[in-house]
């Protein structure tokens, strides 16, 4: 009992800046970090949107040195060449990310490969042989992140790449990812207005995976009462926040619990050599990788049962998610946070059955269960769950 009291917290976080038309001090941020030359790396649909990108390049003003449209959510490996391309064009000295966390993790790879000197080839070898690419000693280009999706990936040490044989940088695809302090944005700019640009469907997945960001962080067996704090608080305004994105058309008043409870939910969840990420994004990982669902949707579908599945065997600290969905008085609390999760997954319109994913097949359980049970985060799940390939293999069946 006295190590689960004992913890160390080291955190260097991103400055924050919240509420509807902050991407307007744009320009006063970035005169504060000492930075000129902004590239805006974005995807072709929001480069090209003026409700997106428009308030974006006002906020710039004469900042902005030009926008790189041409992130994917493969983010491969190959892109963020192109865009280091871009950034030397143009004279860029910070990358602004505006968009999902592709866009996000693409400028992270951007601000690694400037700051490295190998050949591109050396590169891919190393993301072949390693699944990751080491970070140069050299300091990294900043980035200033402006998301407009709700998945809370935004306060991340870390980013995801990819790469295809058809670039000539690897052999076979491959799938990696990069992390170092230096990779958190130097700020991040939650505007009610940018979220607002985004279709409501593409908006409610992206918050379910936002959303069990809160979950994992509570029930995580390297919670903090720092992340407790702010997990359980941001719980509770998703947990009213989701409820009526679900039911209402979007607006900025809408959206705004919504975005500061997806700001709180992340905060301390990405620390150096740690994360609360959990069970539950580890089963996203493996789905995704498998069958063609977005992870907020997958999330939808596993999480409740995963949370029965837990319930079943540990404590999973259901006495502080009950209170933060307000069900602390009801006399069957695990169940009760589950029905709350539901509810939230069915308000956002999400699936509830893994039978709704378009080619998913129960004959390849053993094969996902597997990737999940090898997941790195699955060693975050709390202490006293140790979860087999079988058990997890009976979620995933209790989800069909």
């Amino acid at each position: 009992m006295r190590d689960q009291k004992r913890f160390r917290f080291e955190y260097t976080p991103s400055v924050l800046r919240y509420g509807t038309g902050c991407v307007d001090d744009l320009a006063a941020e970035l005169d504060i970090q000492g930075s000129n030359r902004a590239l805006v790396v974005c995807g072709s649909t929001v480069g090209s949107t003026p409700e997106v990108i428009n308030p974006v390049r006002d906020g710039l003003g004469e900042k902005l040195a030009g926008v790189f449209a041409e992130t994917t959510p493969e983010k491969r490996l190959e892109t963020a060449y192109d865009g280091l391309e871009a950034m030397e064009a143009h004279d860029a000295d910070v990358l602004v990310s505006l968009g999902g966390g592709s866009s996000l993790d693409i400028a992270k790879v951007i601000s690694v490969l400037a700051a490295d000197d190998r050949k591109p080839q050396d590169i891919g070898r190393e993301l072949g042989e390693t699944g990751t690419i080491s970070i140069p000693s050299d300091p990294l280009l900043p980035i200033v992140a402006i998301p407009t999706t709700l998945a809370g990936a935004d306060l991340s040490i870390g980013g995801g790449v990819t790469a295809a044989p058809t670039s000539g940088l690897v052999d076979s695809s491959t799938s990696g990812g990069i992390s170092d302090p230096q990779l958190m944005p130097k700020s991040v700019f939650y505007d009610p207005e940018m979220f607002a640009t985004t279709p409501k469907r593409i908006l409610a997945a992206s918050a379910m995976n936002g959303f069990d960001k809160g979950l994992e962080t509570v029930y995580a067996r390297n919670a903090t009462p720092i992340t407790d704090a702010t997990a359980t608080r941001g719980l509770r305004l998703l947990d009213e926040g989701l409820r009526q994105l679900g039911n209402q058309t979007v607006t900025e008043e809408v959206l705004e619990p919504v975005v500061e409870g997806t700001l709180l939910v992340q905060y301390g969840i990405s620390r150096p050599e740690e994360s609360t990420l959990s069970i539950i994004h580890a089963f996203g990982h493996g789905l995704t990788r498998t069958y063609d669902v977005q992870q907020g949707t997958a999330h939808g579908i596993v999480a409740p049962h995963i949370l029965e599945y837990l319930f079943e065997n540990v404590d999973g600290r259901r006495e502080l998610l009950a209170e933060a969905f307000a069900v602390d008085d009801h006399p069957d609390t695990a169940a009760a946070i589950v029905e709350s999760v539901e509810q939230i997954r069915d308000a956002l319109g999400l699936p509830a059955q893994l039978r709704d994913i378009d080619g998913s097949d129960p004959a390849e359980f053993p094969e996902v269960a597997e990737a999940i049970r090898t997941d790195p985060i699955i060693a975050n799940v709390p202490r006293g769950l140790d979860p087999t390939t079988e058990e997890i293999e009976g979620v995933l069946e209790a989800a069909y």
